[in-house]
């Protein structure tokens, strides 16, 4: 990207409210777009829909971060309402890559000349993302499943692709049962409230979350679930209960009336096909019954290591993880069937087992035994951090290392998994509600010729989340046309 670096304005203030402005006019059409012809806008892989206005000029600002120049609501706000005018087809399109792509082509083109050169394809697309929209079931609404609603909510865009039909729970002792899961949905202590609406229809056990009317069935087992009874057919079940993890148990999902295929959000076991999206996504087929989404830690490092494994080759290395603790562990010292768990999460850190490198090797098979693992579970609700500890094929340095993995996080097929921070300030709670499976911490970087020290924060609940989501889209087949084309 060419130096571009803006005059510093005469009145700060007057600029703030011009760019202000030109954000609250960007919001209308942004959406437009989104409802009517299910087109996704991003500014470089950050998403611009149903986004404020501040959400707006911070995510311009964060262009300056990346990629050492500036990019304003002045340059943008053209392509914008020039892209709101045109008949397009389901797509994604990187309106600040486009931007910049247009001010770098230096010829002086008409901007609609330049848009109908880059996503003239995509004009006049009446396609679906699918022939029918998609049902989809989750089955557990623990800290995972709810993240998954919203998700899946917020996603609706036209009623065209994925629809969250209904959720699956046992019943709980409470006499408000469906009150306190609504409660829960609404309100998260670390992830902030749910952004929308959600309304209570006790006779019939729905919840109506932004329109979206969502059934909620009581039962202890699969066994015990009618799908069809509710309208629901061709299901993804998704199972976020990790009660069951061999094809066997799993299978029990689709011998339910109405369920086609499952999803499970844990490392599965035996034959599943542990699936990091972005890496090992094409194993996902249409004859596809079961699948697993692997876990937030092996999530947040292959994206890295398959990175390096490209560039530098990967001799051998250690992962220790610093995890945000779980429910699976006691809020104070009591019994629990694993070593070291027992003691209290919130006052201990406690050093525990990982499969996450093990599990390396399920999605890059090219390292299969040269990684060691570790974890350490931390007194923090969210956010974990990876720390690869590796000895590369070759020599390199910190500059060069850096500058490719920043690289990698904008412009490579990783991008939605690979984030980029060069923040020498940034800590855990910065990455709260990212969407990408890590976030590269440059400033930490450490290389010494051919070893290297590596770290990697995640969202180990909404950034996991968000890869889950992305194998749902896949194994129902939606794909989305990118522009620009890398």
């Amino acid at each position: 990207m060419t130096e571009n670096t803006r005059p510093i304005p005469a009145d700060f203030f007057a600029d703030w409210k011009e760019r202000e402005a030109l954000s609250e006019a960007m919001i209308p059409l942004i959406g437009k777009l989104y409802r009517e012809n299910n087109v996704s806008l991003y500014m470089y892989g950050k998403g611009m829909v149903n986004r404020s206005v501040i959400e707006l000029m911070k995510a311009h600002r964060f262009v300056r971060q990346i990629e050492h120049n500036e990019l304003s609501e002045y340059e943008t706000f053209p392509l914008i309402k020039a892209l709101s005018e045109m008949n397009l087809g389901p797509a994604h399109i990187d309106v600040g890559k486009l931007t910049v792509s247009y001010q770098e082509s230096g010829n002086g083109s008409n901007l609609v000349d330049f848009l109908q050169k880059e996503v003239g394809n995509d004009i006049g697309n009446t396609r679906k993302p699918l022939p029918e929209p998609q049902d989809v079931v989750l089955y557990g609404f623990g800290r995972i499943g709810r993240l998954l609603a919203r998700l899946l909510i917020e996603k609706a865009g036209s009623g065209d692709m994925l629809r969250l039909r209904a959720i699956v729970v046992r019943k709980g002792g409470s006499e408000d049962d469906l009150a306190k899961r609504a409660s829960l949905l609404r309100r998260d202590s670390v992830h902030g409230a749910f952004e929308g609406t959600i309304r209570v229809l006790d006779d019939e056990n729905i919840l109506v979350c932004n329109g979206n009317s969502i059934q909620v069935i009581y039962a202890n087992s699969p066994a015990e679930v009618d799908y069809t009874k509710y309208g629901i057919n061709n299901a993804i079940v998704i199972d976020n209960t990790g009660v069951w993890r061999d094809e066997e148990s799993l299978g029990q999902h689709l011998e339910c009336a109405g369920a086609s295929k499952v999803i499970l959000t844990a490392p599965g076991k035996g034959s599943i096909p542990n699936i990091v999206y972005g890496i090992n996504h094409h194993e996902i087929t249409p004859e596809s019954k079961i699948i697993s989404a692997a876990s937030c830690t092996t999530n947040a490092i292959v994206p890295v290591l398959k990175a390096l494994q490209d560039k530098y080759g990967i001799k051998k290395g250690h992962v220790e993880t610093v995890h945000a603790y779980t429910n699976d562990q006691n809020l104070i010292d009591n019994y629990h069937k694993g070593s070291r768990r027992g003691r209290s999460a919130a006052l201990n850190m406690v050093l525990t087992e990982t499969g996450a490198a093990k599990a390396v090797a399920k999605a890059l098979p090219e390292l299969e035994g040269k990684l060691t693992g570790n974890a350490i579970r931390v007194p923090t609700p969210n956010v974990s951090m990876a720390i690869l500890n590796l000895q590369l094929d070759q020599e390199t340095n910190r500059d060069d290392l850096n500058e490719y993995m920043r690289k990698m996080s904008l412009h490579s097929s990783l991008q939605q998994q690979i984030d980029y921070t060069v923040s020498t300030e940034a800590v855990s709670t910065d990455f709260v509600g990212s969407r990408h499976a890590c976030i590269f911490d440059s400033e930490a970087t450490i290389v010494s010729g051919d070893s290297v020290v590596l770290y990697c924060w995640y969202d180990n609940e909404f950034g996991y989340s968000c890869q889950v989501v992305r194998c749902l889209e896949g194994l129902v087949g939606v794909s989305w046309p990118m522009y620009p084309k890398s």
